[in-house]
């Protein structure tokens, strides 16, 4: 297991797929984390691999992508893999906080359940 600082954001993958949300392009779009390299290899992960991304707010799993990160930094786009680990408070301001959540990421043979599975159990 490893720690790390999930920060969020928007991709071209994502913005482009954002309005068919039950579709495989944007599941595939949206349901992974990045992690670096230094992070990939201590998970001893390989491509395809999936794993659990556990914060104090919630848990999912989803697949794991190698990137050009710092160790420690990981990168999920936004949606509803990355909603289910992020604090819901928004402090009054509308938005919840996107960037500097603490995780912790596991490998796992747990499946990825498909953005409608994920949604029905929320």
């Amino acid at each position: 297991m490893i720690e790390v600082e999930i920060v969020t954001g928007r991709t071209l993958d994502q913005g482009a797929t954002v309005e068919e949300k039950l579709t495989e392009e944007y599941f595939k779009a949206v349901s992974y984390i990045e992690l670096s390299e230094d992070d990939y290899g201590a998970l001893n992960l390989k491509d395809g691999d999936r794993v659990k991304v556990k914060t104090a707010f919630g848990e999912v799993v989803v697949f794991a992508k190698k990137a050009d990160l710092p160790k420690g930094v990981a990168f999920m786009p936004m949606g509803p893999y990355a909603n289910a680990v992020i604090d819901p408070d928004t402090d009054g301001t509308g938005m919840p906080r996107f960037k500097g959540v603490k995780a912790k990421v596991e490998k796992t043979e747990e499946k990825v359940l498909s953005v409608k599975e994920l949604l029905e159990a929320i």
